[in-house]
């Protein structure tokens, strides 16, 4: 049976107060649509886009969408990102929850260098460039609010032209804006991965990624990418062609299916084995345990791995962290 895309009420929900705010209501017709439905479907969401945008006559009403988004919209997984300990913990929940949300796009992050990259890649047409707006634009707020505005975003790129003059998108969201890129992205400071957030609830955050995962359960479209970062996880060693296998398909469907989720399974296994690497260097684990654990050959492998991920030898990391 083919899986329709969803989206949850309480996110379609937020378009419709929107709407009332900017002094205007959406259809009838559409409005009792969505009161019957568990999740809205994702040509329903098309058609509400549709008609939010028409009727707001605002080339940026996308931005002002996503500024205007408050976290209670983003149901559990909105609770599941406010009260990770740190950005970097936000970071990792959204890439295993982002469906519950909605299935019409994904997310997927890389660190390079002194730069975090969280790229979004739609899947739908409908307002596409409306609606791929308001989602970075509710990224950027999200992040902002849940660490007190000490995050400092260094810039968003958009793949589409600019619906709007530039300095009008500058002043809304505060920051460089790009066009015609070749990815939608918001750019953080690597370092800005360590923040705390200000509600940061470890017990609840455990509580809430348990009813999530039931959500997703219930879903039944957990990503494939969150798939794929929940078996290198616990078997960071694994290739391409044992986590294909272990998924019951072969390593060239294993990318396309991953580059259709706007992601690759290199990107994927070293954001995850930077990850885990980072948090073992912090404890002090001794370079020859980490390199085994993540399933490198020898210490000299990890280091050299190590430094094409981060720009920096394990030795500089360590040092910089203390």
């Amino acid at each position: 049976m083919t899986h329709t895309p969803t989206v949850t009420v309480r996110f379609t929900q937020a378009i419709s107060h929107a709407a009332e705010q900017l002094g205007f209501a959406l259809p009838a017709t559409l409005q009792q649509a969505v009161g019957e439905q568990d999740r809205v479907s994702l040509a329903l969401q098309g058609q509400i886009w549709e008609s939010f945008c028409e009727q707001a006559r605002d080339p940026l009403v996308g931005i002002q969408f996503g500024l205007a988004l408050q976290v209670g919209h983003l149901d559990t997984v909105g609770m599941v990102l406010m009260s990770c300990d740190t950005v970097e913990d936000a970071l990792d929940s959204l890439m295993d929850y982002y469906p519950i949300v909605g299935e019409g796009g994904a997310f997927s992050y890389q660190v390079h260098n002194d730069e975090c990259e969280i790229r979004y890649q739609p899947q739908y047409t409908v307002r596409q460039r409306e609606r791929v707006e308001a989602a970075m634009t509710a990224l950027l707020q999200l992040s902002r609010w849940t660490t007190g505005d000490h995050l400092q975003a260094i810039r968003m790129t958009f793949s589409h032209p600019a619906l709007d003059d530039n300095r009008r998108y500058e002043s809304l969201l505060g920051l460089p804006v790009r066009f015609a890129t070749d990815h939608n992205t918001l750019v953080l400071p690597a370092s800005d991965l360590s923040l705390p957030l200000i509600h940061a609830n470890p017990s609840l955050c455990h509580h809430l990624r348990t009813l999530a995962d039931q959500l997703l359960d219930n879903l039944g479209s957990q990503s494939l990418s969150a798939t794929v970062r929940d078996l290198l996880r616990q078997h960071p060693h694994w290739g391409k062609e044992k986590v294909a296998d272990q998924l019951a398909m072969s390593g060239r469907h294993l990318v396309r299916k991953l580059g259709e989720e706007g992601s690759s399974f290199k990107l994927l296994r070293d954001a995850l084995l930077q990850g885990m690497a980072e948090k073992e260097l912090q404890a002090g684990t001794r370079l020859a345990d980490i390199a085994d654990k993540l399933g490198f050959s020898d210490e000299s492998a990890f280091s050299k791995a190590f430094k094409r991920w981060t720009g920096m030898t394990p030795a500089n990391y360590r040092e910089e962290k203390r």
